[in-house]
């Protein structure tokens, strides 16, 4: 689906989205030459994304690893743009604040499923096979319905093979690519 934005109709380039105004209320991701925009996403979204960050971020700190680990971040792949939910990336790229980031800087990118049935489809099955060409070793999809959990995928022969399932309910440990020990279903508690 090509959506029009202003006076602008498709084709659309790398450079043409990332000339267009900050927007927070939807983000705006390219495949191939087709503009996709989706809406701000809703609190079970944010819940996982922000668990999930700090997680990553903790485990990164306490292996003294050089990544620095954002949320909704632009990363350029060889044949489009997409806005990951997080994506962690090498620290000295990120040092230089740029407003995307190559793939060649991207360890490991999570997409949490939207639970629209577009938004199902794009982060299932279109979404991998981009990554994997560019050549972005870990993937991690966290599924929100029909209850919380994450697999986790690494690149294998030009494709992404799933390597663990963690499920709501049962902590499991992630060793790759930083050990992280987690419970898909707390994620997304509310508060109190």
């Amino acid at each position: 689906m090509s959506v029009a934005h202003e006076d602008h109709y498709g084709p659309w380039t790398v450079e043409e989205v990332l000339a267009l105004e900050e927007d927070r209320g939807q983000r705006r991701e390219l495949m191939g030459d087709t503009l996709f925009m989706s809406p701000a996403p809703g609190t079970k979204h944010q819940r996982a994304s922000l668990g999930l960050a700090m997680l990553l971020d903790a485990a990164i700190r306490s292996a003294g690893a050089p990544y620095e680990v954002l949320e909704a971040v632009n990363v350029v792949l060889p044949d489009g743009l997409f806005i990951p939910d997080i994506a962690v990336v090498d620290a000295a790229a990120a040092a230089g604040d740029p407003v995307a980031y190559d793939a060649e800087a991207v360890v490991l990118v999570v997409e949490i499923v939207s639970p629209s049935s577009a938004g199902r489809r794009i982060d299932r099955l279109l979404k991998p096979p981009y990554y994997a060409q560019a050549g972005i070793e870990h993937l991690w999809r966290f599924e929100l319905e029909p209850g919380p959990a994450l697999i986790v995928a690494e690149l294998e022969a030009g494709r992404y093979a799933d390597r663990i399932v963690a499920e709501a309910g049962r902590e499991t440990l992630i060793e790759k690519p930083f050990s992280v020990e987690l419970d898909p279903g707390r994620l997304v508690r509310p508060r109190g």
